[in-house]
Protein backbone atom coordinates (compact mmCIF):
# COMPACT_ATOMS: atom_id res chain seq x y z
CA UNK A 1 0.00 0.00 0.00
CA UNK A 2 1.65 3.50 -0.56
CA UNK A 3 2.45 5.10 1.75
CA UNK A 4 -0.22 7.97 1.14
CA UNK A 5 -3.13 5.30 1.03
CA UNK A 6 -1.74 4.23 4.65
CA UNK A 7 -1.69 7.81 6.01
CA UNK A 8 -5.60 7.67 4.60
CA UNK A 9 -6.26 4.80 6.40
CA UNK A 10 -4.89 6.03 9.64
CA UNK A 11 -6.95 8.97 9.42
CA UNK A 12 -9.75 7.06 9.27
CA UNK A 13 -8.95 4.73 12.09
CA UNK A 14 -7.99 7.76 14.05
CA UNK A 15 -11.36 9.80 13.30
CA UNK A 16 -13.06 6.16 14.45
CA UNK A 17 -11.42 5.28 17.53
CA UNK A 18 -11.31 9.26 19.17
CA UNK A 19 -15.29 9.33 18.15
CA UNK A 20 -16.13 7.42 21.51
CA UNK A 21 -14.41 10.59 23.39
CA UNK A 22 -17.02 13.00 20.70
CA UNK A 23 -19.75 10.70 21.55
CA UNK A 24 -19.24 11.21 25.17
CA UNK A 25 -19.10 15.00 24.77
CA UNK A 26 -22.36 14.98 22.93
CA UNK A 27 -23.88 12.90 25.54
CA UNK A 28 -23.07 15.68 28.43
CA UNK A 29 -26.27 17.87 26.98
CA UNK A 30 -28.25 15.22 24.43
CA UNK A 31 -30.31 12.63 25.64
CA UNK A 32 -28.63 9.25 23.84
CA UNK A 33 -31.68 8.72 20.82
CA UNK A 34 -31.98 12.34 19.80
CA UNK A 35 -28.20 12.35 19.54
CA UNK A 36 -28.88 9.00 17.42
CA UNK A 37 -31.22 11.16 15.24
CA UNK A 38 -29.16 14.14 14.65
CA UNK A 39 -26.34 12.16 13.79
CA UNK A 40 -28.20 10.57 11.05
CA UNK A 41 -30.29 13.58 10.13
CA UNK A 42 -26.89 15.66 9.34
CA UNK A 43 -25.51 13.04 7.66
CA UNK A 44 -28.85 12.61 5.45
CA UNK A 45 -28.93 16.68 4.43
CA UNK A 46 -27.81 17.87 2.53
CA UNK A 47 -25.78 15.16 0.62
CA UNK A 48 -28.65 13.60 -0.38
CA UNK A 49 -29.17 16.18 -2.93
CA UNK A 50 -25.96 15.96 -4.32
CA UNK A 51 -25.64 11.88 -4.64
CA UNK A 52 -27.39 9.47 -6.76
CA UNK A 53 -29.53 6.55 -5.06
CA UNK A 54 -26.99 3.98 -5.46
CA UNK A 55 -28.65 0.70 -7.67
CA UNK A 56 -30.07 -1.51 -5.13
CA UNK A 57 -33.46 -2.31 -3.94
CA UNK A 58 -35.36 0.10 -1.38
CA UNK A 59 -35.27 -3.03 1.42
CA UNK A 60 -31.45 -2.98 0.98
CA UNK A 61 -31.31 0.88 2.04
CA UNK A 62 -34.18 0.15 4.85
CA UNK A 63 -32.41 -2.82 6.17
CA UNK A 64 -28.89 -1.15 6.46
CA UNK A 65 -30.21 1.93 7.61
CA UNK A 66 -31.98 0.15 10.33
CA UNK A 67 -29.05 -1.73 11.33
CA UNK A 68 -26.58 0.64 11.44
CA UNK A 69 -28.75 3.70 13.00
CA UNK A 70 -31.00 1.84 15.52
CA UNK A 71 -29.84 -1.43 16.48
CA UNK A 72 -25.76 0.17 16.02
CA UNK A 73 -25.77 3.56 17.56
CA UNK A 74 -29.48 3.93 18.95
CA UNK A 75 -28.13 1.23 21.25
CA UNK A 76 -24.50 2.12 21.63
CA UNK A 77 -25.00 5.58 22.55
CA UNK A 78 -27.98 4.44 25.27
CA UNK A 79 -24.97 2.38 26.81
CA UNK A 80 -22.43 4.86 26.66
CA UNK A 81 -25.25 7.26 28.04
CA UNK A 82 -26.20 5.44 31.06
CA UNK A 83 -29.89 4.57 29.30
CA UNK A 84 -30.86 8.35 29.99
CA UNK A 85 -34.18 9.32 29.28
CA UNK A 86 -34.47 12.60 31.34
CA UNK A 87 -33.00 14.90 28.26
CA UNK A 88 -29.45 15.56 29.95
CA UNK A 89 -27.65 12.65 29.00
CA UNK A 90 -25.56 10.35 31.56
CA UNK A 91 -25.62 13.24 33.82
CA UNK A 92 -29.41 13.22 34.61
CA UNK A 93 -29.36 9.02 35.15
CA UNK A 94 -27.12 9.17 37.89
CA UNK A 95 -24.11 7.33 36.00
CA UNK A 96 -21.93 9.96 35.12
CA UNK A 97 -19.92 7.76 32.93
CA UNK A 98 -22.50 5.89 31.67
CA UNK A 99 -23.15 2.14 31.72
CA UNK A 100 -19.85 1.40 29.80
CA UNK A 101 -17.12 4.26 29.34
CA UNK A 102 -15.59 5.16 26.00
CA UNK A 103 -12.31 3.44 26.10
CA UNK A 104 -14.02 0.16 26.61
CA UNK A 105 -17.05 0.38 24.08
CA UNK A 106 -14.53 1.14 21.43
CA UNK A 107 -13.13 -2.57 22.62
CA UNK A 108 -16.19 -4.31 22.73
CA UNK A 109 -17.93 -3.01 19.77
CA UNK A 110 -15.35 -4.94 17.61
CA UNK A 111 -17.04 -8.29 18.48
CA UNK A 112 -18.80 -7.75 15.20
CA UNK A 113 -16.11 -9.38 13.53
CA UNK A 114 -17.08 -12.62 15.60
CA UNK A 115 -21.07 -11.85 15.00
CA UNK A 116 -20.01 -11.15 11.17
CA UNK A 117 -18.73 -14.47 10.86
CA UNK A 118 -21.30 -16.33 12.75
CA UNK A 119 -24.40 -14.55 10.44
CA UNK A 120 -22.06 -15.77 7.52
CA UNK A 121 -22.03 -19.18 8.68
CA UNK A 122 -25.83 -19.36 9.66
CA UNK A 123 -27.29 -17.70 6.45
CA UNK A 124 -24.26 -17.92 3.84
CA UNK A 125 -23.14 -21.50 4.47
CA UNK A 126 -19.66 -20.27 5.33
CA UNK A 127 -17.58 -22.88 7.25
CA UNK A 128 -15.90 -21.74 11.08
CA UNK A 129 -11.95 -21.84 10.97
CA UNK A 130 -10.75 -23.17 13.63
CA UNK A 131 -8.88 -19.91 14.36
CA UNK A 132 -12.10 -18.11 14.19
CA UNK A 133 -13.52 -20.59 16.93
CA UNK A 134 -10.26 -20.44 19.04
CA UNK A 135 -10.48 -15.82 19.15
CA UNK A 136 -14.49 -16.24 19.79
CA UNK A 137 -13.61 -18.19 22.56
CA UNK A 138 -10.86 -16.21 23.27
CA UNK A 139 -12.62 -12.64 23.17
CA UNK A 140 -15.31 -14.35 25.60
CA UNK A 141 -12.60 -14.86 28.07
CA UNK A 142 -11.45 -11.04 28.04
CA UNK A 143 -14.90 -9.75 28.13
CA UNK A 144 -15.93 -11.73 31.10
CA UNK A 145 -12.68 -10.83 32.80
CA UNK A 146 -13.49 -6.66 31.81
CA UNK A 147 -17.21 -7.69 33.61
CA UNK A 148 -16.22 -9.79 36.76
CA UNK A 149 -14.38 -6.17 37.79
CA UNK A 150 -18.05 -4.69 38.21
CA UNK A 151 -15.84 -1.37 38.72
CA UNK A 152 -18.43 1.20 36.79
CA UNK A 153 -16.26 0.84 33.71
CA UNK A 154 -18.33 -1.81 32.11
CA UNK A 155 -21.65 -2.67 34.12
CA UNK A 156 -22.85 -5.68 32.94
CA UNK A 157 -26.48 -4.06 31.60
CA UNK A 158 -23.39 -1.58 29.07
CA UNK A 159 -21.80 -4.73 27.77
CA UNK A 160 -25.02 -6.45 26.85
CA UNK A 161 -26.15 -3.41 24.69
CA UNK A 162 -22.72 -2.86 22.81
CA UNK A 163 -22.71 -6.42 22.12
CA UNK A 164 -26.51 -6.15 21.10
CA UNK A 165 -24.76 -3.31 18.84
CA UNK A 166 -22.03 -5.00 17.67
CA UNK A 167 -24.75 -7.70 16.52
CA UNK A 168 -26.70 -5.44 14.53
CA UNK A 169 -23.60 -4.34 12.79
CA UNK A 170 -22.83 -7.42 11.82
CA UNK A 171 -26.48 -7.61 10.13
CA UNK A 172 -25.59 -4.06 8.47
CA UNK A 173 -22.31 -5.72 7.12
CA UNK A 174 -24.11 -8.98 6.10
CA UNK A 175 -26.56 -6.32 4.07
CA UNK A 176 -23.75 -4.68 2.08
CA UNK A 177 -22.00 -8.64 1.34
CA UNK A 178 -25.18 -9.73 -0.28
CA UNK A 179 -25.45 -6.16 -2.58
CA UNK A 180 -23.38 -5.43 -5.68
CA UNK A 181 -20.58 -3.40 -5.17
CA UNK A 182 -21.60 0.38 -5.56
CA UNK A 183 -20.51 3.83 -3.93
CA UNK A 184 -20.78 3.78 -0.19
CA UNK A 185 -20.94 7.47 0.52
CA UNK A 186 -24.36 7.31 -1.69
CA UNK A 187 -25.21 4.20 0.24
CA UNK A 188 -24.70 5.35 3.77
CA UNK A 189 -26.15 8.85 2.85
CA UNK A 190 -29.38 7.25 1.42
CA UNK A 191 -29.51 4.26 4.13
CA UNK A 192 -29.80 7.11 6.35
CA UNK A 193 -32.96 8.44 5.38
CA UNK A 194 -34.40 4.63 6.96
CA UNK A 195 -32.66 5.73 10.36
CA UNK A 196 -34.19 8.81 11.29
CA UNK A 197 -37.80 8.04 11.54
CA UNK A 198 -37.38 5.44 13.69
CA UNK A 199 -34.89 7.11 15.58
CA UNK A 200 -37.18 10.29 16.27
CA UNK A 201 -40.44 8.22 17.01
CA UNK A 202 -38.09 6.25 19.64
CA UNK A 203 -36.63 9.42 21.17
CA UNK A 204 -40.19 11.37 21.28
CA UNK A 205 -41.43 8.02 23.03
CA UNK A 206 -38.67 7.23 25.09
CA UNK A 207 -37.13 10.25 26.28
CA UNK A 208 -40.02 12.49 25.70
CA UNK A 209 -40.60 16.29 24.17
CA UNK A 210 -39.71 17.91 27.42
CA UNK A 211 -36.33 16.02 27.30
CA UNK A 212 -35.33 16.83 24.05
CA UNK A 213 -35.86 20.60 24.28
CA UNK A 214 -34.29 20.39 27.66
CA UNK A 215 -31.38 19.03 25.85
CA UNK A 216 -30.83 21.08 22.84
CA UNK A 217 -31.63 24.30 24.82
CA UNK A 218 -28.66 23.13 27.17
CA UNK A 219 -26.48 22.13 23.92
CA UNK A 220 -23.47 23.92 23.95
CA UNK A 221 -20.98 24.97 20.15
CA UNK A 222 -19.17 21.44 21.49
CA UNK A 223 -22.43 19.79 21.89
CA UNK A 224 -23.01 20.59 18.04
CA UNK A 225 -19.55 20.07 16.75
CA UNK A 226 -19.37 16.29 17.97
CA UNK A 227 -22.97 16.14 16.33
CA UNK A 228 -21.26 17.39 13.00
CA UNK A 229 -17.82 15.04 13.79
CA UNK A 230 -20.65 12.07 14.34
CA UNK A 231 -22.04 13.04 10.73
CA UNK A 232 -19.64 14.29 8.80
CA UNK A 233 -16.14 13.10 10.49
CA UNK A 234 -17.03 9.32 11.58
CA UNK A 235 -20.05 8.54 9.26
CA UNK A 236 -19.25 10.24 5.44
CA UNK A 237 -15.20 10.71 5.38
CA UNK A 238 -15.08 7.31 7.30
CA UNK A 239 -17.29 5.17 5.71
CA UNK A 240 -15.84 6.55 2.09
CA UNK A 241 -12.47 6.87 2.53
CA UNK A 242 -12.48 2.83 3.36
CA UNK A 243 -14.78 1.94 0.39
CA UNK A 244 -12.01 4.09 -1.45
CA UNK A 245 -9.20 1.70 -0.13
CA UNK A 246 -11.39 -1.15 -0.08
CA UNK A 247 -11.95 -0.88 -3.50
CA UNK A 248 -7.69 -0.17 -4.54
CA UNK A 249 -6.17 -2.87 -2.02
CA UNK A 250 -6.96 -6.28 -0.92
CA UNK A 251 -9.41 -6.78 1.66
CA UNK A 252 -6.75 -8.90 3.78
CA UNK A 253 -4.53 -5.49 3.46
CA UNK A 254 -7.35 -3.21 4.40
CA UNK A 255 -9.43 -4.35 7.13
CA UNK A 256 -6.69 -5.69 9.54
CA UNK A 257 -5.90 -1.82 10.29
CA UNK A 258 -8.86 -1.48 11.86
CA UNK A 259 -7.62 -3.50 14.76
CA UNK A 260 -6.19 -0.05 15.50
CA UNK A 261 -9.81 1.42 16.25
CA UNK A 262 -9.78 -0.06 20.09
CA UNK A 263 -6.54 1.31 20.94
CA UNK A 264 -7.32 4.79 19.62
CA UNK A 265 -10.29 4.35 21.82
CA UNK A 266 -8.55 3.81 24.64
CA UNK A 267 -5.87 5.84 24.24
CA UNK A 268 -7.86 8.85 23.40
CA UNK A 269 -10.60 8.48 26.64
CA UNK A 270 -7.36 8.37 29.09
CA UNK A 271 -5.62 11.17 27.34
CA UNK A 272 -8.70 13.53 27.27
CA UNK A 273 -11.46 12.18 29.82
CA UNK A 274 -8.88 11.06 31.99
CA UNK A 275 -10.03 7.56 32.28
CA UNK A 276 -8.51 4.99 34.19
CA UNK A 277 -6.67 2.34 33.27
CA UNK A 278 -5.27 -0.23 35.42
CA UNK A 279 -3.67 -3.68 34.95
CA UNK A 280 -6.56 -5.83 34.62
CA UNK A 281 -8.49 -3.67 31.98
CA UNK A 282 -5.24 -3.32 30.21
CA UNK A 283 -4.72 -6.73 30.82
CA UNK A 284 -8.58 -7.44 28.84
CA UNK A 285 -8.67 -5.02 26.40
CA UNK A 286 -5.06 -7.04 25.35
CA UNK A 287 -6.91 -10.81 25.37
CA UNK A 288 -9.72 -9.06 23.42
CA UNK A 289 -7.09 -7.76 20.83
CA UNK A 290 -5.45 -11.06 20.49
CA UNK A 291 -8.94 -12.53 19.73
CA UNK A 292 -9.77 -10.05 17.03
CA UNK A 293 -5.94 -10.51 15.81
CA UNK A 294 -5.75 -14.22 15.31
CA UNK A 295 -7.74 -15.11 12.59
CA UNK A 296 -6.43 -12.60 10.38
CA UNK A 297 -2.89 -14.04 11.48
CA UNK A 298 -4.02 -17.44 11.04
CA UNK A 299 -4.92 -16.71 7.56
CA UNK A 300 -1.63 -14.95 6.81
CA UNK A 301 0.46 -17.66 7.79
CA UNK A 302 -1.72 -20.06 6.18
CA UNK A 303 -0.96 -18.08 2.66
CA UNK A 304 2.52 -17.88 4.08
CA UNK A 305 3.15 -21.89 3.72
CA UNK A 306 1.09 -22.18 0.81
CA UNK A 307 3.47 -19.88 -0.95
CA UNK A 308 6.41 -21.45 0.29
Amino acid sequence: MPWRHLLLALAVITVWGSNFVVIRVALEHLPPLTLATLRYVFALLPAVFFLPRPAVPWSTLALYGLAVGVGQFGLLFIAMGGGSTLGAGAAASGAPGGWISPGLASLVIQTQVFFTVGLAVALRGERVRPAQLAGLLLAVCGLASIAWQGDGAARPIGLLLVLLAAASWACANLVVMRAPRMDMLAFVVWASAFAVPPLALLSLLVEGPAAIARGLGAATAATWAAVLWQAVGNTLFGYAAWGWLLARHPAGSVSPLALGVPVVGLASAWLWLDEPMPAWKLAGAAVVLAALALPLLAQRWARHRAAR
